[in-house]
């Protein structure tokens, strides 16, 4: 099942996709797709409708961050072996965890806004995952159980203010739009493996990423579990799963106004971001 958000920015209304992939409107069942929706219980009523018995959206709508009040996002840094080997930097012994705010959170498709000063604006495609149902010291044999669905994450970075200003990450990676999620958020009971997934980014055309989530160092079963001791997960909150090699921080290439950034997971869909500069 793929739920989606569509319509203008703060106006946005439930959707579901039907089995052609066109968008139909869940507002007869839901006000939205909301944390509370993605129970299993929640989820089951929503696999009960015939998404053909449902309002056809018109092609075209504008598509929003696929679940509405996310509480908290938390990333995982050098996840992939290659994008640790690109920065030069050891393997962790144990998941590097930072948050993102969840003022970045912005609809797939979305224009992604360098902010004032950016020298070092940098992309990075990921599987991002939320969760369904509260998880605290879950077991990784359980912890997927926990999982509602799986999206796409574009892990915009601005890697100066990241890297080179001292203190902790999440001032780099938290501009306004520096989140993408979507197009969609396809349920977990469609994606039996989440450690199979292609991934891959291309800017302006040409392909920067490429992986597979089972090149990462630790699993999403992992993760969940591993964060879950430090901390309650509850319904909505997101976790994204770090980035395979080609980011612009190896090749020195980073963002400028005009960009246009195109990337996807597997089964999970494909965003499209063209790149602005900051204007007041």
């Amino acid at each position: 099942m793929k739920l989606v958000r569509f319509g203008e920015r703060g106006g946005e209304r439930p959707g579901i996709l039907d089995p052609m992939g066109r968008v139909r409107d869940l507002s007869a069942f839901a006000n939205d797709i909301t944390p509370e929706l993605l129970s299993p219980v929640g989820l089951d009523k929503l696999r009960s409708i015939d998404p053909a018995a449902l309002p056809l959206v018109p092609e075209g709508v504008r598509l929003g961050v696929p679940v509405a009040g996310i509480r908290d996002i938390f990333a995982i840094g050098l996840n992939y072996r290659d994008h640790a080997a690109e920065a030069g930097m050891a393997l962790p012994a144990e998941p590097v965890l930072f948050s993102k705010a969840t003022g970045a959170l912005s609809g797939p498709n979305d224009p992604v806004v360098l902010p004032p000063g950016a020298l070092k604006g940098d992309w990075e495609v990921e599987l991002a995952l939320v969760i369904g149902q509260r998880a605290f010291q879950v077991s990784q044999e359980d912890a997927l159980s926990h999982v509602a669905g799986y999206l796409v994450c574009n892990d915009v970075s601005e890697r100066a203010f990241q890297l080179e200003q001292g203190g902790q990450w999440i001032k780099g990676k938290s501009a306004d739009s520096f989140c993408p999620l979507g197009p969609w958020l396809v349920t977990s009971d469609d994606i039996p493996d989440p450690q199979d997934l292609d991934l891959w980014l291309d800017l302006n055309g040409q392909r920067m990423q490429t992986g597979n989530t089972r090149n990462m160092v630790f699993s999403v079963a992992f993760l969940v579990s591993y964060v879950s001791r430090f901390l309650t997960l509850k319904p909505g909150d997101v976790i994204t799963t770090g980035t395979p090699a080609g980011v612009g921080l190896k090749s020195g290439r980073f963002l400028r106004p005009g960009d246009v950034m195109h990337l996807g997971v597997a089964g999970l869909g494909e965003q499209r971001q063209a790149v602005r500069a900051y204007s007041v």
